[in-house]
């Protein structure tokens, strides 16, 4: 008799699950959150990839990042948050966030990423990053209302809550189901987050399939 696809997709699951238990440890390879943060979607997994534009290690990582992300479909809920800890970041995630919502944000973050690491230029004040976005079609009539904007202010707030809920030590990390915090530091490498992220995935999704 054919097993239904929930039965298959559970065994399978557990199968990949099963096969990196010894390789990814709780507290070494990846730290578990000692209170769960609440997701976006309940419907799936969420990966939040916590970054900064000004981040050297961010900028290798983003390319890595996109294609991993472009495997894995419609099947995960993917969150790029911007990290702030500084005055300089904060502005950045206003940028960010009015990047998204004017509707340019996939315009905006490879650009925005260039400028501070390849150009080297500051983009630190709100007037710099102001003649930015005019370079990209926005005039500054809708860059400053969007800027300024309760909705933006609002984002940029609550993505500084959940990062301090996070418990974030520095940039890029990745966050899995609001449960568990990924860094370079303990992953080992970049390439290693994305194999550890897969297996939290994994064992979240098993634990679905399970109830």
């Amino acid at each position: 008799m054919i097993k239904p696809v929930s039965l298959i997709l559970a065994a399978l699951l557990m199968a990949v699950q099963f096969v990196h238990a010894e390789d990814f440890v709780a507290g070494k390879d990846y730290e578990v959150l000692a209170s769960p943060v609440h997701t976006q979607n309940k419907n799936k997994v969420e990966v939040v990839e916590l970054f900064w534009w000004g981040c050297g290690h961010c900028y290798t990582f983003e390319t890595m990042f996109d294609g991993w992300k472009k495997k894995q479909g419609d099947t995960i809920n993917v969150v790029k948050m911007p990290a702030m800890w500084n005055k300089t970041m904060k502005l950045h995630a206003q940028a960010f966030y009015t990047a998204k919502a004017l509707g340019i944000l996939d315009t905006i973050n490879g650009p925005f990423f260039k400028a501070l690491n390849v150009d080297r230029r500051r983009l630190n004040s709100e007037s710099q990053i102001q003649e930015f976005f005019a370079k990209h079609g926005v005039d500054k009539s809708t860059f400053e209302k969007t800027f300024n904007s309760f909705g933006v202010t609002s984002q940029v707030n609550l993505a500084e809550s959940r990062a301090r809920s996070y418990r974030m030590q520095g940039t890029p990390e990745i966050v899995v189901e609001g449960k568990y915090r990924v860094s370079p530091g303990q992953a080992g490498s970049q390439a290693r987050m994305l194999e550890i992220t897969d297996f939290l995935i994994a064992k979240e999704q098993t634990a679905r399939a399970a109830k």
